[in-house]
C-alpha cells in the first residue's frame, strides 16, 4: 500500500529519526521510526474510505490513537525541513485528464475515463512561490495518485 521508492523511504528516515519528537523518558516506547512513517505515507497516498484512521489502524495492527500519534509525530519532524529545503515555499501536486481526439488503437480501453472520455492523465509538481515545475507524469486514467511523485 506504499507507492514510493525504497530509497526515497530511506532518505525520509535518515531525515527525520534524529527529530527530538520520536525520543522520550517514558516507559512505554514508540513505535520505531520507519513504522511511524510508513502509517503516515499509506495514508497520505490515499483518499476517501482508504485513508480512514480506522482502516490504518488495521492495517498497521496499532490503535486508532496510535495512528494519530504517528502523524503528529512525522508532520512535526517533516516540517522541521520546511525552511531548509523547501526555502519558503511548498510544493503543489496537481493531477489532470486530456482528452484524446478518438480511442487509441494500442489498449485502447485502458484510456477510458470515468468521465466516458478516451484521455490521458497528467500530472505536475509545481513550487507555487516560483512557479517552476520541477517534475511531471503522464499516464493512462487512474494511474497516476499524487503518492507517485515521490517513487
Amino acid at each position: 500500500k506504499l507507492c514510493v521508492s525504497p530509497t526515497v523511504f530511506d532518505k525520509l528516515i535518515e531525515c527525520i529519526q534524529p527529530h527530538t519528537i520520536f525520543y522520550n523518558d517514558s516507559n512505554n516506547s514508540q513505535l520505531p521510526v520507519p513504522i511511524q512513517l510508513m502509517i503516515f505515507l499509506n495514508s497520505v497516498g490515499h483518499c476517501g474510505n482508504a485513508a480512514m484512521t480506522t482502516d490504518l489502524a488495521e492495517w498497521a495492527g496499532v490503535s486508532i490513537g496510535t495512528v494519530y500519534n504517528c502523524f503528529k509525530q512525522v508532520m512535526i519532524a517533516i516540517l522541521k525541513h520546511h525552511d531548509n529545503e523547501w526555502h519558503g515555499g511548498f510544493l503543489c501536486i496537481d493531477g489532470t485528464p486530456f482528452n484524446l481526439f478518438q480511442k487509441p488503437g494500442w489498449h485502447g480501453e485502458g484510456f477510458f475515463d470515468k468521465n466516458l472520455n478516451y484521455s490521458l492523465t497528467a500530472q505536475v509538481v509545481i513550487l507555487p512561490h516560483h512557479l517552476c515545475i520541477i517534475y511531471y507524469m503522464i499516464g493512462i486514467p487512474g494511474s497516476l495518485h499524487d503518492s507517485n511523485v515521490f517513487g
